[in-house]
């Protein structure tokens, strides 16, 4: 019968030394009765034939039915073809495995558009930082009715991690009742990302300076904009509304002017907010008027304190000295550089013998330097001085001062005022732009030597190290005094931005040429010391730059350049007041190449332009 089975069905037996053949499709089954199996099997002339089935009679040895000793395997119903049909209980296996199927499936698809819709909600609800992909833009704010003084600040005041522009203005000149003339100006704060007017304040008169920072340890107060006026005013706002929180009164300064922006000086009043110190000039040159103003309020510290001072040339300072052991002093000075301790200046204001124990400190090399009649005065530099800025000293916590003389460039040791190079130059008016240039990190500095007779101005770079000039380059410039800066790139190197007039490439060299252009039309260079015999010209402008700032978007590893400028003027006209801002990453690829000199090998536009995608600018101030 096993053997007909098989014929039957087409499949093959397995061969048994005891049963002969086993026909795989025999099944033993736990649930069944006692009774015997009964097969149905469906001929080929489509009539039944009942029997048992030799695997009654004989089973395996080793079998399930042998070990349960009373189940019996039955035969499944064959197709008409000889395939194997569902057993009897295989359609509600089924069905039952379709329920499961479709249940899981349905589960799946709920879970999946749950999380859709819970995406979609954050997408919408929670903001995402902007990006400032090319962040391009120039902003005009009409007519500029007067005012020599052109302060740019950049701060973020409304907290989207991009610094927005600040800046003052004169919009009109107003015949006061007396009959003399004076300007109405203008606090405006732009908006980074678009070159919005987010807030507009006005001003009793034109600013100095705008200085922005969080004036309380920690900036849990937020960040307030100091405004020092051109005669009297100091006033400190509220950055996100441009509100005003305080105004030092006029008659504070007696009879004398403000000569110098706001000093920003630790806390010497033990209130919790830094104080803050302004030099104000009175009668007489001579006289400089030292006033101590709480942080906090806004109110003097003490009384003037007046220093009678002797020397010929440009007001230096005043600036704040911390040394590496704390002690804190005041540098100033006509033509020179002296010094005086914060704490004197305190004990003075205060008319009192003590001071906090943090202005009790002194630096013993700063203080051998006082006169012989033990005054209060340190002398510190003493030579046709013009312009003082302090710069950071590599591996210290202290700063150097770089002194711009009639004569040269001067670097003093911070920390001994002992001088550590001097480099003979003549014609430096501008103050020089720190950087990274060389490889030893220590701070290097753009020069920028105007030649007025040829209408030419020198451009060269000196290692900070040593003092020698490592890079120096001849440029068309007819613009006085433009604004150079810089920006640090993640490997620890600085790109130097600069303006002049255009440089064309000659056809049948690489060499750079005088341009043709009007000298009206100024470019933006910009200089990477990894390439140093190439320029790249960023963008161009017909007015007069008078003031520009280097910003960092820490997100984006971007760096923004902003630019104040003034269209051209005409007797007894307003002239246009333009504010732009240029994405330096996005403009380092669409800039173009200006070759200074052949290299060999030669320089690739592409080898170029696959360096300068990678370039990643980072927030590290040169000057502390």
């Amino acid at each position: 019968m096993a053997t007909v089975l098989s014929r039957a069905l087409k499949l093959p037996g397995k061969k048994s030394p005891d049963l002969g053949e086993y026909d795989p499709l025999t099944q033993a089954d736990s649930d069944e009765s006692e009774d015997d199996l009964v097969l149905n099997l469906q001929q080929k002339n489509g009539g039944l034939k009942n029997g048992k089935s030799p695997l009654e009679e004989a089973p395996e040895p080793d079998s399930d039915a042998e070990a349960a000793g009373a189940a019996k395997p039955h035969l499944t119903e064959v197709t008409p073809e000889g395939f194997p049909s569902e057993p009897l209980g295989g359609l509600e296996q089924k069905a039952a495995s379709s329920l499961v199927s479709y249940v899981r499936t349905s589960v799946f698809l709920l879970t999946l558009g749950i999380s859709m819709i819970l995406v979609l909600l954050c997408a919408f609800l929670i903001p995402c930082p902007p990006r400032d992909l090319h962040s391009t833009w120039s902003r005009q704010l009409g007519s500029q009715g007067g005012g020599d003084l052109s302060p740019l600040e950049l701060a973020d005041v409304n907290g989207d991690g991009l610094r927005d522009v600040l800046l003052s203005f004169v919009t009109s000149w107003n015949e006061s009742t007396v009959g003399i003339s004076r300007p109405t100006a203008n606090l405006v704060c732009l908006s980074g990302m678009n070159g919005s007017t987010l807030w507009s304040s006005p001003l009793p008169e034109e600013a100095r300076d705008i200085t922005c920072l969080d004036l309380v340890p920690g900036g849990w107060a937020g960040t307030v904009c100091l405004v020092t006026g051109a005669h009297k005013m100091l006033s400190a706002f509220n950055a996100t509304s441009g509100k005003a929180i305080w105004t030092l009164g006029a008659d504070y300064l007696s009879n004398g002017t403000l000569a110098a922006p706001v000093v920003v000086l630790p806390d010497v009043d033990e209130d919790g907010v830094r104080d803050l110190m302004v030099l104000a000039i009175g009668g007489l040159q001579a006289d400089l008027c030292f006033l101590l103003v709480s942080g906090r309020t806004g109110s003097p510290v003490g009384r003037l304190v007046k220093y009678n001072i002797v020397g010929v040339g440009n007001l230096i300072g005043p600036q704040v000295y911390i040394t590496t052991n704390g002690a804190v002093y005041i540098l100033f000075g006509f033509g020179n550089i002296q010094a005086v301790a914060l704490r004197d200046i305190f004990v003075q204001a205060q008319n009192r013998d003590s001071s906090p124990p943090s202005l009790q400190i002194e630096e013993p090399e700063w203080e051998k330097r006082r006169s012989i009649n033990l005054s209060e005065f340190i002398d510190v530099y003493s030579d046709g001085v013009d312009l003082l800025q302090m710069v950071k000293a590599p591996d210290s916590n202290c700063s150097n001062l770089l002194i711009t003389t009639r004569q040269g460039l001067v670097l003093l040791r911070g920390q001994n005022l002992t001088p550590h190079w001097t480099l003979s130059l003549q014609g430096l008016s501008s103050q020089p732009t720190p950087g990274y240039f060389t490889d030893d990190h220590t701070l290097d500095f753009l020069l920028q030597i105007q030649d007025d007779g040829v209408g030419m101005k020198k451009m060269m770079v000196v290692d900070g190290e040593s003092g020698f000039v490592t890079w120096s380059y001849s440029i068309p410039c007819h613009m006085k005094e433009a604004p150079a800066t810089s920006a640090v790139t993640s490997d620890q190197k600085s790109v130097f931005l600069f303006w002049a007039e255009g440089l064309a490439i000659s056809s049948n060299s690489d060499t750079t040429i005088v341009g043709t252009e009007p000298p009206s039309l100024h470019h933006l260079y910009l200089l990477h010391p990894t390439f140093p015999s190439i320029l790249l010209d960023l963008a161009n402008t017909t007015g007069t730059v008078t003031a520009a700032e280097v910003g960092i978007n820490d997100l984006w590893k971007d760096a923004f350049y902003v630019t104040r400028t003034t269209g051209p003027s005409s007797e007894g006209h307003p002239t246009a007041l333009v504010v732009s801002k240029l994405s330096l990453r996005w403009a380092l690829m669409e800039g173009q190449m200006a070759q200074l000199q052949e290299t060999t090998p030669k320089i690739g536009r592409g080898e170029l332009r696959r360096f300068l995608s990678r370039i990643k600018f980072v927030d590290a101030p040169c000057e502390v």
